[in-house]
């Protein structure tokens, strides 16, 4: 079993985490785990071969997803998918796709100029994100005024913009692996390891559909969730295609299991 994992720059070498604890399980049970990180070389793209029994999309930078893309077309595996993967990545696509489902959400705009979203501001508080990428909270802005909207960072593409919702406590982590659901609570945002980590707990039933819907409405069984809740109210704000499941507890060993699993079938 070979397997190369898609990394971001600055994260191949990084120990640690989850998906370094599973790699170990992995290689202790035979498989070949390799990092490759696209960042650090040229990518010959009439060269691109499948060398291996599964890619594991790990980044999502452009590079990452070029790779992953010409792999793709090339006939390789990929976990997940990299259509999925590419349509989880652009918020805007993904919000539509979630809201199909039936996935609660807060109200979602989308803008070519920050002007354009002033007039919403009346209505309370939005949080300004990129649309595609981004992860760990980066290029997240709450603005409450239109100078606020005014001072924002240029982008260079579109804007895309949620409705505030005061949380009534701590953020919600929900993670999918193979079907089984995951929760942690988490402060954010998390300033510390032990913040990081949060607080596990079980999913109830209506946060564990609404984690079923999100998966099908991609064709995925591996992700992760940012949920507020809101008066009592869940609402999904981002969806990650693949997360570092921090703080479930055994995820190293039950991301090995899931990882074996789709690369014999």
């Amino acid at each position: 079993m070979k397997i190369a994992v898609i990394s971001a720059p600055g994260k191949a070498d990084r120990r640690g985490s989850v998906l370094d604890e599973a790699a170990r399980l992995l290689e202790a049970r035979g498989a070949s785990v390799v990092t490759l990180c696209p960042e650090e070389s040229v990518i010959d793209l009439n060269e691109v071969r499948v060398g291996h029994d599964l890619y594991l999309l790990k980044s999502g930078t452009e590079a990452g997803m070029a790779l992953a893309g010409a792999l793709n077309l090339a006939g390789g595996r990929l976990l997940n998918s990299y259509p999925a993967t590419a349509l989880m990545k652009d918020k805007i696509l993904a919000t539509r796709a979630l809201g199909a489902a039936g996935v609660p959400l807060p109200e979602t705009y989308a803008a070519a100029e920050p002007a354009q979203l002033a007039p919403l501001l009346a209505a309370g508080p939005l949080i300004v994100k990129p649309y595609r990428g981004g992860s760990q909270g980066r290029g997240v802005q709450l603005v409450r005024s239109a100078d606020e909207l005014a001072g924002l960072p240029p982008v260079g593409g579109l804007l895309f913009a949620q409705r505030y919702h005061q949380p009534d406590g701590r953020d919600y982590k929900v993670y999918a692996i193979g079907g089984r659901f995951f929760g942690v609570r988490r402060v954010w945002p998390a300033r510390t390891y032990e913040e990081k980590l949060g607080e596990a707990f079980e999913p109830a039933a209506e946060m564990a559909e609404i984690a079923a819907r999100c998966g099908r409405a991609f064709g995925v069984d591996l992700f992760g969730l940012d949920i507020v809740v809101s008066s009592g109210r869940p609402l999904v704000v981002d969806i990650n295609t693949f997360p570092g499941f921090k703080g479930v507890p055994g995820a190293a060993r039950l991301l090995a299991d899931y990882i074996e699993g789709r690369s014999e079938q």
